[in-house]
């Protein structure tokens, strides 16, 4: 089993798993607010924070299996040989977005919410773990990237 199918395994159960705690979270909200009509205080918070997550890790797990949202006018209608350098010219832009805004901004997002003490109103966990799905997101999607510029053919499968 190559490294990929483990990646692409591990986001799986992860996402599965963060999908999992979001649906029993909103309906815990939902049973709270309109059954015991005493609204829990934590659920809307953790929604959010898991949909943050299960948004940008299910985008960089989608980026893996090439399901990404793409308009491929442009590839449909080239040739083998230009295909390939556009699907490189493509994975380059995409990695070098997942490396600056990804992986760097979102460092740099993380790091200082931790250094300024951010925490969230409900939950009270430092917000810097929040955003620490920002940079684990792009390095995957990096990594993806990168492995469909080495091997374009790969991304044609």
């Amino acid at each position: 089993m190559t490294f990929k199918n483990q990646l692409d395994k591990l986001l799986e159960r992860i996402l599965i798993s963060l999908m999992c705690i979001l649906v029993l979270d909103v309906l815990w909200q939902v049973l709270s607010r309109y059954i015991l009509a005493s609204p829990s205080s934590f659920t809307d918070e953790l929604a959010g924070f898991l949909l943050i997550w299960v948004g940008l890790l299910g985008a960089a797990y989608v980026a893996g299996q090439k399901q990404h949202l793409a308009i491929d006018l442009l590839l449909q209608k080239s040739s083998a040989k230009n295909k390939k350098h556009l699907l490189r010219f493509i994975n380059i832009c995409i990695g070098l977005f997942a490396l600056s805004v990804m992986v760097i901004g979102g460092s740099w997002l993380a790091i200082t919410r931790f250094q300024f003490n951010v925490n969230s109103a409900a939950l009270e966990i430092p917000l810097g773990y929040i955003y620490l799905v920002l940079p684990l997101s792009g390095l995957i999607t990096l990594y993806y990237s990168i492995l469909f510029i080495i091997d374009p053919s790969e991304e044609l499968n």
